[in-house]
């Protein structure tokens, strides 16, 4: 498998542009990803009860409608808590996409971020996708144009893709997400447009995208708040000619693999973009008994605000990580853990059997000034392990979200 350059135009068959529409008051915020023959989805969503009018639609095309040919995505307004009248101007969006791009309106995805409880002004959304269709293009800068039109709090761009064979054949992944804050387990306020040019049932495209997403979107948390909008969208139209994958083959594996590999980048890219965040923080908890219980114990440490906080002030303060590793629900003997730091700076033992090591402070300090910081939490129960990603708390998370609406 290759990493390559590109996100969601790098497969075969896909157009993207991306727009300012003037919904927000100087950035970009709409993009459009299309393709040239009609796809196959999946699609993942939030858990939240309170779901945004978008979620209601997609929900439609993937579990009823089962193709899509295009999505259209807005940034500024969630167009989450408006009604009926919200949910109708997901149906517009979509017929006038269709309507230009000459399919049907119900293969049309529609997705908004941005402030709940506002109606989207739909005169500039319709004004923009008449605007973006003329611009589609299958180029590289095309797709970056979509990925930074669906930014908020972000403060980079997020997309990725990667190639690899199958039945013979050249295959590409390329991807797209957006999220920053309102990032929690069990989706978060994320948006992610993986595409692809494989051939693939849509029963195993939807069992592929919901494993994935269990060890990667699901693995992240910024502040503990689960979102209203969360879509995880994944569309195939089959261009790269590989064999059509119908069983949990060889080639089904291979493709698991690499679609894990695409969403766990944009998850730890996401992360690391948490808002006012200055370091990624991941937590590998290992040996532990079940699967389960690893990823119950790692989840618990990414969101402990008194762990975010000592990693944002570089401070070894190793008994929060203990502490929340206790507070989690499950069950084992403290004093066998071992608690280890590592990034690029190097990596140290902090505890060992639940003691303090005498380590240097000095040394765990420079360890934990680096961009990325790992704390690994070794249990000695069993061969179970689990990853989670979230990122330090500062100051500026809260300025941030004092003043979202302004």
């Amino acid at each position: 498998m290759k990493v390559i350059e590109g996100g969601v135009t790098a497969p075969k068959g896909f157009q993207a542009a991306g727009i300012f529409a003037g919904i927000k008051k100087d950035k970009k915020d709409m993009a459009m990803v299309y393709s040239e023959v009609p796809c196959v989805v999946a699609g993942t969503f939030t858990t939240n009860v309170v779901k945004a009018a978008p979620v209601k639609w997609d929900q439609h095309v993937v579990y009823e409608v089962g193709k899509a040919s295009a999505i259209v995505a807005n940034s500024g307004i969630a167009n989450a808590c408006t009604g009926e009248e919200g949910y109708g101007y997901c149906r517009e969006t979509a017929a006038k996409t269709a309507e230009l791009l000459h399919v049907s309106e119900d293969q049309i995805l529609v997705a908004s971020t941005g402030v709940i409880g506002r109606q989207l002004p739909m005169d500039k959304i319709k004004g923009g996708v008449e605007k973006m269709i003329p611009l589609l293009s299958d180029a590289k800068a095309a797709g970056t144009l979509a990925a930074e039109s669906i930014m908020t709090t972000d403060t980079i761009k997020k997309e990725t893709a990667i190639e690899f064979t199958l039945g013979g054949k050249t295959v590409t992944i390329g991807a797209m997400s957006k999220g920053s804050g309102m990032i929690h387990p069990n989706m978060c306020t994320m948006l992610a447009f993986i595409m692809t040019d494989v051939a693939i049932s849509r029963e195993l495209l939807q069992k592929a995208l919901s494993s994935v997403v269990k060890d990667t979107y699901n693995m992240i948390s910024v502040d503990g708040d689960t979102s209203t909008n969360d879509t995880a969208l994944l569309l195939a139209n089959g261009l790269a000619g590989n064999p059509e994958i119908t069983e949990e083959n060889e080639d089904y594996e291979t493709f698991v693999k690499a679609l894990y590999q695409v969403n766990e980048t944009l998850a730890k890219t996401m992360a690391g973009d948490g808002e006012g965040a200055t370091a990624l923080f991941e937590c590998k908890v290992i040996h532990a008994k079940s699967k389960e219980e690893a990823v119950i114990l790692s989840k618990s440490v990414i969101t402990s605000n008194l762990t975010k906080a000592a990693i944002f002030g570089h401070d070894a303060n190793w008994g929060r990580i203990l502490c929340a590793l206790g507070y989690s629900g499950v069950q084992f003997d403290p004093e066998k853990v071992d608690l280890y730091f590592e990034s690029a700076a190097g990596k140290l033992k902090i505890i060992e059997n639940g003691v303090d090591t005498g380590y240097s402070e000095e040394e765990a300090t420079k360890i934990l000034s680096e961009k990325a910081v790992t704390a690994i939490a070794d249990m000695k129960m069993g061969e179970a392990s689990a990853t989670a990603w979230g990122c330090d708390l500062t100051y500026d998370y809260v300025k941030i979200n004092a003043d979202y609406r302004s």
